[in-house]
């Protein structure tokens, strides 16, 4: 099984930041991106960022400028630095693996989530 690891959610006050990690382990075969989605109560699941990886970044216009993701390839590793972080930040914050697993064959591992709440 492929096992995704999230830590570093939390509570922070409006303007704080965070830094989410995301550790990927178990039978991977080719990763294709990694990326972090969330999903605050009664609302759908959103892509917050992905990296490839190549490095090829993707945010959501929310997050543009406050939110940086970055990876570390050797070790299966996603990271998501949140800064100046605002309210509407809050939700669950989703780990994602994009593996190929074969050359037609995609398929997402998710992790368990972390909750992330901006408050004052």
């Amino acid at each position: 099984q492929v096992q995704l690891v999230e830590s570093g959610g939390g509570l922070v006050q409006p303007g704080g930041s965070l830094r989410l990690s995301c550790v990927a382990s178990g039978r991977i075969f080719s990763i294709t991106a990694m990326g972090w989605y969330r999903q605050a109560p009664e609302k759908e699941r959103e892509l917050v960022a992905t990296i490839t990886v190549a490095g090829n970044t993707n945010y959501a216009d929310s997050v543009k400028g406050r939110f940086t993701i970055s990876r570390d390839n050797a070790k299966n590793t996603v990271y998501l630095q949140m800064n100046t972080l605002k309210p509407e930040d809050t939700a669950v914050y989703y780990c994602n693996l994009r593996d190929r697993v074969y050359q037609n064959y995609i398929r997402d591992y998710w992790g368990q989530g972390t909750q992330v709440t901006v408050s004052s």
